[in-house]
């Protein structure tokens, strides 16, 4: 791809990375070729690097930043600033002549960054550092009116007013101001005063009917006593016209006397629901409705209601209300009943009609939109301070992003950790230097596998497990020997605090070579070890057992049985075992004769390359294989599982591996004492013992001619 811009690269890991040395290469980077990035995309969370830049680099706000989000925050920091470079020193402050105000925006935040100055009491400061924003939250969220068009209850001075919104507030909610206070936006007045205006109305229809209100204050008390009985009533006067229709119906429409006898042997009170199911009354044909005495008791007290708030201030004072009486009552309700149902849904009814009255009356509805339009006439100018802040935050971390993002510059020139390292592990006599952050091990291990590294997933708490965090360590010197679940270290983070580490869970890869080269013999060492402990397990159990048996029988010998006499010696027995014995020995001296006598035909000069091939030809598979699989180590597979799209093959060559682990050494200078005065004592008979066999087989072999003589 062509540009107009002239490029430095660097090799490292295995491919070219682009150097960016100047603001001019900054602002070049939407000019190359974006399969020349290392990296396209990486996560806002689990990196060192401030959370607060990276969420306002991601645009979209899905906890990913990616490469177009990248190049957007370098183009939108380069036309507000007057020169780019400003961008490579990574300061965290800024001077106000920087600031280009050519543009609206930059007027902008050049007028807000004087603004905020002001407001620190440093009218003729010449320059904003992020230390001055360290307070930014708190200080928009202290403005009277910060641009979020909220208004809260405890900020407005009229008395009035004020228990205005918090009556709304108790009705339609809140929403959460800047400062965190609660208040009513816009939407929640609009709904409440256009609830509380429908209700208004309502009721003034209500009010404006007789018909409807038909006994004033009391009518909504009297329907609630009409409609408790409405339908038992209803009920009731059904059954009197069955029983005149078939004098027959009379009796079992009063039910039956069975169902007398079933609630005969319960335990009976007037709020029995199997009562309350019984008629108002005894049912006959024509029978008006008692209200006095012959009445269900499960309905006495609703029926008493009924005559006291109903029937005396409609039909006078009655004892019992015929079938008309009812009809008429009932005709009398339709009004209200069909007002009721017009009532509009909302939750201002609860402040009751005088209040809703008394806030629609005041004024308070527009002095509240008053205050809404000058809180959101701000917004321009809140808004302008939050920009000097994302300013000063890609002035100082742009740079660090991008050679940790287009490049990993830090990373593979050691000057700097890179921002997915988070710290340092020590275990095993190791400093592991490249730790990532992982919040599935899982998950991750699956992915980072590939990767070719020896992998050491631990689980870090500290501050008595208040704090918890797991991070994945890669060993790349040394061995794995002693690496495994369980095993206990510390972990340092970059702000240098320590957590308990312990290993939960290892994929295996080579480490090095030296490891490689020793692991067969290390394999032969620990497959003998454990045939031999094997087998002396095997006799000392075996030999246990024969005791047992051994006390047992004799035992039952001596009990039931003269002892059996011992059996003769056989000879022949005796002699075959020997012979076993001797050519088993015969074998293993023809073979190490054969040994030391291939060696022995060779000329002095030969022997030592005859040993050193004999070694490379048991390690030699090993080491090729250790080899490849070293040459093929990549850090994509350990980034892609943590969420980056990792562009390239970040190789991890054998050299640069070694330096990412640290290995115990001694301070250079120190004295060292070799004595130990808890050694164990070296037994010198098994050297004897080799020394006079070597010296036999050298007479054996001088003795057959192997040295010529004779």
């Amino acid at each position: 791809m062509t540009t107009s811009h002239t490029w430095k690269f660097f090799r490292a890991g295995g491919f070219d990375q682009v150097q960016l040395d100047s603001g001019a290469d900054l602002l070049a980077l939407k000019e190359l070729d974006q399969k020349l990035w290392v990296a396209l995309g990486c996560p806002t969370r689990g990196l060192e690097f401030d959370s607060r830049t990276l969420d306002l680099i991601d645009s979209d706000t899905d906890g990913h930043v990616r490469a177009n989000e990248v190049l957007a925050a370098i183009d939108w920091a380069g036309r507000l600033l007057k020169n780019a470079d400003l961008l490579i020193e990574g300061a965290d402050s800024l001077a106000l002549a920087d600031i280009d105000d050519s543009g609206e925006e930059g007027k902008q935040v050049l007028a807000s960054a004087r603004h905020i100055l002001r407001s620190l009491g440093k009218p003729d400061a010449a320059a904003i550092s992020l230390a001055d924003m360290a307070d930014i939250e708190k200080f928009v969220a202290g403005l009277e009116f910060n641009g979020d068009g909220v208004i809260c209850a405890g900020r407005i001075a009229d008395a009035g007013l004020r228990a205005t919104v918090e009556d709304i507030i108790k009705c339609a909610g809140s929403v959460a101001d800047l400062s965190g206070e609660a208040g009513v936006n816009r939407e929640i007045a609009d709904r409440f005063f256009a609830e509380a205006a429908a209700y208004a109305a309502w009721q003034a229809k209500g009010e404006g009917d007789a018909a409807i209100l038909l006994l004033g204050e009391k009518t909504t008390a009297a329907a609630e006593a009409f409609h408790a009985v409405k339908d038992k009533a209803s009920d009731y006067f059904t059954r009197c016209q069955l029983a005149a229709y078939d004098a027959r119906a009379a009796v079992p429409l009063s039910r039956s006397a069975e169902d007398y006898q079933r609630l005969a042997a319960q335990n009976l009170s007037a709020q029995s629901q199997d009562v309350a199911g019984f008629p108002l009354a005894t049912v006959e044909a024509g029978k008006p409705l008692p209200l006095v005495s012959g009445i269900n008791p499960a309905w006495q007290g609703k029926l008493d209601a009924l005559r006291e708030r109903v029937v005396k201030p409609l039909l006078g004072n009655r004892e019992s209300l015929s079938a008309q009486d009812w009809a008429a009552l009932c005709a009398r309700f339709a009004a209200f009943d069909a007002w009721q149902a017009e009532k509009p849904a909302g939750s201002a009814e609860q402040l009751g009609i005088a209040r809703i009255r008394e806030i629609l009356g005041n004024g308070h509805q527009a002095a509240l939109d008053g205050l809404m339009a000058q809180d959101k006439a701000v917004e321009v100018e809140v808004r302008a301070t939050r920009l000097v802040e994302k300013l000063l935050r890609y002035n100082r971390d742009l740079f660090r992003l991008v050679n940790n993002f287009v490049s990993f510059r830090n990373f593979y020139t050691g000057k700097d950790k890179a921002i997915f390292q988070v710290g340092t592990l020590y275990l095993d006599g190791r400093s592991c230097e490249l730790c990532v952050k992982v919040e599935d091990v899982a998950k991750h291990a699956g992915l980072a596998g590939m990767g070719g590294f020896c992998l050491a997933y631990c689980d870090c708490v500290r501050s008595g497990g208040a704090e918890k965090m797991t991070i994945a360590a890669a060993f790349t010197a040394g061995d794995s020997d002693y690496l495994m679940a369980g095993r206990n270290g510390i972990f340092y983070d970059r702000k240098g605090q320590d957590w308990d580490a312990s290993i939960v869970r290892i994929i295996d890869h080579p480490i090095s070579i030296r490891q490689a080269f020793w692991s067969p013999y290390k394999k032969l060492s620990k497959m003998i070890s454990e045939q031999l402990q094997k087998l002396a397990a095997s006799k000392a159990s075996s030999v246990d057992s024969q005791l047992v048996k051994a006390a047992v029988d004799s035992g039952k010998v001596a009990a039931e049985a003269p002892a059996a006499p011992k059996p003769p010696f056989d000879v022949g027995k005796f002699a075959g075992i020997f012979a076993a014995i001797g050519l088993a020995i015969g074998a293993i001296g023809g073979i190490l004769a054969s040994i030391v006598s291939g060696v022995l035909g060779l000329k002095f000069w030969q022997i030592p390359l005859a040993l050193i091939g004999l070694m490379l030809l048991v390690s030699g598979p090993s080491m090729a294989l250790a080899w490849f699989k070293l040459k093929r180590r990549n850090l994509a597979p350990i980034l892609d599982a943590n969420g980056w799209a990792i562009n390239a093959r970040a190789r991890i060559n054998i050299p640069f591996g070694t330096s990412l682990t640290g290995m115990a050494e001694l301070p250079e200078g120190a004295n060292r004492s070799l004595v130990d005065p808890f050694a164990e004592k070296q037994v010198l008979w098994p050297y004897y013992l080799a020394i006079a066999a070597g010296i036999a087989a050298l007479v054996g072999l001088w003795y057959v001619g192997f040295f010529g003589h004779g």
